[in-house]
């Protein structure tokens, strides 16, 4: 069984808890460390697990609302991170203490129970990757942070069972707000933040007979508000608004299964 629980997400942190069993046994792999150690603490107790139980660590890009304590955790719980070179660059190139493993776009990190197969998107970052988790019978695609959806997202995310993308701004929010021009040209770029109207046209091109779950992530408190998140994502799949879920900054989701 595959399945995934967000645990937080926004400009405040982001954090995405990925479990694969079989059996009695259990992978778990997770996804940005964007919070304080207290919170990532208080937030796998409540999925039921600890840091001591994690496998691994995957790092999408060197934002601290994605690294947050990764090496503090790292450090004090003997967990392989992974990430590319570029994100540890871009993080000033941490002394890790061994426990640095350099993720690829394409190469599949194997976590025994299932799979993480990095792949890379468009954003502000030096070397951004973001994930399609597998087990061999199920999928599930991640993605918080990029500008837009090449042709290289569409084919890392095809066939997925489970989805979690950005829905990061309502374009006419973002563009009537307050933020300075400068701000809003970085968000609404190629290399920025997927906006409502873009990530609905990627779930549309998604969309297959055995996608069961949707989670809208990434959602700016200024710039959206999850009614418009969900209408938008509801439209392309074609299901009522109160199935899709949105991923929240204080309490995430709840497990999130890849079922088929």
């Amino acid at each position: 069984m595959l399945r995934f629980r967000n645990l937080a997400s926004g400009s405040g942190g982001n954090a995405t808890l990925i479990e694969g069993r079989s059996g009695a046994h259990t992978r778990r792999l997770l996804m940005d460390c964007g919070l304080s150690l207290r919170q990532v603490d208080a937030r796998l107790a409540a999925a039921g697990t600890s840091a001591a139980q994690l496998d691994a660590v995957f790092i999408t890009h060197e934002h601290s609302d994605h690294t947050g304590c990764v090496l503090k955790l790292a450090l004090r719980e003997r967990i392989p991170v992974w990430m590319s070179q570029g994100t540890w660059e871009g993080m000033g190139a941490p002394e890790l203490e061994g426990l640095l493993r350099i993720a690829r776009d394409g190469e599949s990190i194997d976590l025994g129970d299932f799979e993480a197969r990095p792949f890379a998107v468009p954003h502000d970052a030096r070397e951004p990757l973001h994930l399609r988790c597998s087990d061999g019978a199920t999928h599930i695609g991640l993605m918080t942070d990029l500008g837009h959806a090449g042709e290289h997202v569409l084919r890392q995310l095809q066939g997925c069972h489970a989805l979690l993308l950005e829905t990061n701004h309502d374009s006419d929010m973002l563009q009537g707000g307050r933020y300075p021009a400068f701000l809003k040209r970085r968000i609404a770029g190629p290399y920025g933040h997927l906006p409502n109207d873009a990530s609905a046209d990627l779930l549309h091109a998604l969309c297959h007979p055995g996608l069961r779950h949707v989670v809208a992530a990434h959602l700016s408190v200024r710039n959206n508000q999850p009614h418009l998140a969900q209408a938008a994502l509801a439209g392309a799949w074609g299901c009522a608004d109160t199935d899709i879920i949105v991923a929240d900054q204080r309490t995430g989701t709840g497990w999130v299964e890849a079922s088929y």
